[in-house]
């Protein structure tokens, strides 16, 4: 009789201009919790990366697609902010595939939405920004000291503007049965589902996630480095007890 535990994977994507190193502090609290991680770093996002202007939005649901064909078990994917939009496309090429999406601080795009439109088209990377334009972008640093801060821009690298620019693609309404859970730190639960809309400015289709869930964790847009014990435990809650919120 074979009693052995399936591996249950939760694949980790960072947001823009982060690597695989964001999520280093959940890792442990991830494994004891009897999840086995995968954190990612995108292409064009290796700190050794010399040519960006070539990445693509493909290139990276690609990356992450061939990642997922390696595994074995239920996959549990996590994106945080623009790398929510990376997981969204994945799970609309393999939603079968998918046992639960959770949306760090973002959410699902509808069709056609991009990043940025003002992107000018002859920019190859982006370079991390100020604080203040952060700040002024809705991004909050709120629960990380000055030396995180530091850190944070210092690993920090440009995000290819392709990914930026390049429209969020999805077309396979099975994607939308795909259980989702929903992280909320910048806006708490109770207020994004009253203004989230597929109009501007979020352009999501949260509303049309046949079975949503909703954990709040208050903090700024960055939780796995201003909170991220908690952050894990949410993550294990949205793997272990869907329902649950906080």
């Amino acid at each position: 009789m074979n009693t052995t535990t399936p591996t249950r994977h939760i694949v980790l994507v960072p947001g823009f201009w982060l690597g695989a190193w964001a999520w280093d502090d959940l890792l442990d609290p991830l494994l004891a919790a009897g999840l086995t991680p995968h954190p990612v770093t995108l292409p064009g996002l290796d700190p050794a990366a010399t040519d960006r202007a070539t990445i693509t939005r493909d290139d990276q649901v690609r990356a992450v697609l061939d990642l997922v064909a390696g595994l074995d078990g239920d996959v549990v994917l996590v994106g945080h902010s623009g790398g929510g939009s990376i997981v969204q496309q994945v799970a609309d090429v393999i939603p079968g595939r998918i046992a639960r999406i959770v949306y760090v601080d973002t959410g699902p795009l509808v069709d056609g939405a991009v990043h940025s439109s003002t992107l000018p088209a002859d920019v190859t990377e982006v370079p991390f920004p100020s604080w203040e334009e952060h700040t002024a972008q809705g991004a909050s640093t709120e629960g990380i000291d000055d030396d995180g801060l530091q850190r944070l821009r210092d690993r920090a690298v440009p995000h290819p503007a392709h990914v930026v620019r390049d429209p969020v693609r999805v077309s396979n309404p099975a994607r939308l049965d795909v259980p989702a859970t929903f992280v909320c730190t910048s806006i708490l639960s109770e207020m994004l589902r009253k203004i989230a809309s597929p109009g501007p400015p979020f352009h999501t289709e949260l509303g049309e996630v046949r079975n949503a869930d909703w954990i709040d964790l208050p903090t700024g847009h960055w939780p796995m480095f201003s909170r991220p014990a908690e952050l894990a435990e949410a993550l294990v809650a949205a793997v272990d007890d869907p329902g649950a919120q906080s």
